[in-house]
């Protein structure tokens, strides 16, 4: 049931409404509470229950009521003042800036920051720096609660937000301060207990420099992070990607062999102690550290259901159960087929066994595999998301490429079909002269690519990336 009561308005009134900030409606789903009461898009939402709304999750906050008194102008200035019995359902409205605020940019200038290692010349949304912790619960970010006020720690609590994904590092505050250029972010980390005593889920990350927070001072931030279990659900340690834009930069160096298997080392120390404590492994290397190791994959029970597949975290070895539990499923054929696939250098022996593994069951299969070397952005950089249209058609120009070419979607910027210099699937398809299958990341995903050819109907990414 709802009262609706209209108002033209006196010219005073008028100017106040033009003062009261509105989010405006983009669509309204068919069949929705919104669309009954005549909501359209270009409507801007202007209050619930008096509240004007910060953001997305102010929004989510004050719907959750079995009744609620929204304000809405109207595209014409009218304002509709709706009284809503909606029993805690959604209100079916999507606005034009879906997190209904402006996104906070970051005040540190870290170390290692990859954006600060970017050429000139790219489109303008790679330079923003985002460090909103509203994007850790919408999009799985990481942040640094450098940009947080007690407000936002307050508001997380209060709408019991959760998981928030922290970019940690280190948990000496000296260090931290130095690593981020910032000189609260020492102090930052206090928000960590605040978000402990309350229950607030967390999931921490270590970007790891050589010689910097590497070794006793990463063993340090697990330890003192271990504190926070069972709030702190786990944490992965990364190494720091380095492209060859760095001049004027702090001076990192490459992770090395040597490192990579004392970084192992001292995570796998841990997850034992950790585990005999708490029943969880919680410390994390990522699958780069074991391949530049030359060490095997942990089994899949110490992954802890790949809590940290964002970071890199297990990857390889869930593709490996997804593509072997794919195959067995399978019956085999001699049907024939020559395409090819290109990958990042990080991932290609992995995809290569997998390929063995498919051509067993299906000899007619020819794949031919091609390891995209980073010319763009240094040869230290691997994974295949980062790989450029133009590194890829310079690549892969007069190699047999069969009757179609495979790419992750990992490759493309989210939900469109162009790589990170713009160029485009269809660039590709036009310059290489063969149709490109774009798949997504999974086991499961990568076999049906194979054995199956598609349409070349946009295939946008979910789920984890391939490195």
């Amino acid at each position: 049931m709802l009262s609706l009561k209209k108002t033209e308005g006196t010219q005073e009134e008028g100017d106040q409404a033009i003062m009261k900030k509105g989010h405006v409606i983009k669509s309204v789903d068919p069949g929705s509470i919104g669309d009954e009461l005549g909501l359209e898009p270009g409507d801007e939402l202007l209050t619930i229950d008096g509240h004007q709304l910060e953001d997305i999750f102010d929004y989510e906050y004050y719907i959750q009521s079995e009744s609620i008194e929204v304000l809405i102008r109207k595209a014409d200035g009218e304002e509709w003042e709706l009284d809503i019995e909606n029993d805690y359902e959604d209100l079916g409205l999507t606005f034009e800036n879906g997190l209904m605020s402006d996104y906070r940019s970051c005040r540190n200038k870290c170390i290692f920051c990859f954006i600060d290692q970017m050429p000139k010349g790219m489109r303008d949304t790679l330079y923003f720096k985002d460090d909103d912790s509203r994007l850790s619960f919408l999009q799985g970010n990481y942040v640094t609660l450098t940009n947080m006020s007690r407000k936002d720690i307050d508001r997380i609590i209060d709408f019991k937000l959760a998981p928030i994904n922290i970019s940690v590092h280190t948990t000496n505050p000296k260090l931290r301060c130095k690593m981020l250029n910032n000189r609260f972010a020492g102090d930052a980390l206090k928000n960590m207990d605040r978000l402990f005593k309350a229950g607030t889920p967390m999931n921490g990350q270590i970007v790891m420099c050589r010689n910097i927070n590497d070794g006793k001072e990463l063993e340090r931030t697990i330890e003192d992070l271990s504190k926070y279990i069972p709030c702190m659900e786990s944490v992965s340690v990364v190494p720091v990607g380095l492209s060859k834009f760095r001049e004027g930069l702090y001076p990192l160096e490459p992770i090395t062999r040597e490192d990579a298997i004392n970084t192992i080392d001292i995570v796998e120390q841990w997850q034992k102690k950790l585990y005999d404590r708490y029943g969880t492994h919680f410390i994390h290397a990522s699958d780069e550290f074991y391949i530049l190791a030359g060490r095997p994959l942990p089994e899949t029970e110490r992954y802890d259901g790949f809590v940290q597949l964002e970071n890199g975290v297990g990857m390889i070895r869930l593709m490996t159960a997804e593509v072997e539990e794919t195959l067995a499923k399978l019956e085999g054929d001699d049907r024939e087929e020559e395409l090819s696939i290109a990958t990042g250098r990080l991932a290609y022996e992995y995809l290569k066994g997998f390929l063995e593994q498919i051509r067993k069951k299906f000899p007619g299969r020819i794949v031919h595999l091609y390891p995209i070397v980073n010319r763009f952005f240094g040869e230290q950089i691997t994974v295949a998301g980062l790989i450029t249209g133009r590194d890829l058609m310079e690549q892969l120009q007069g190699k047999p490429l069969g009757s179609r070419l495979i790419l992750p979607s990992c490759m493309f910027r989210s939900g469109e079909e162009v790589f990170l210099d713009d160029v485009t699937r269809q660039e590709v398809k036009t310059a290489l002269q063969v149709p490109v299958n774009i798949v997504k990341s999974s086991g499961q995903d990568f076999v049906n690519a194979v054995l199956y050819p598609q349409s070349e109907a946009p295939v946008f990414y979910e789920g984890y990336e391939l490195p």
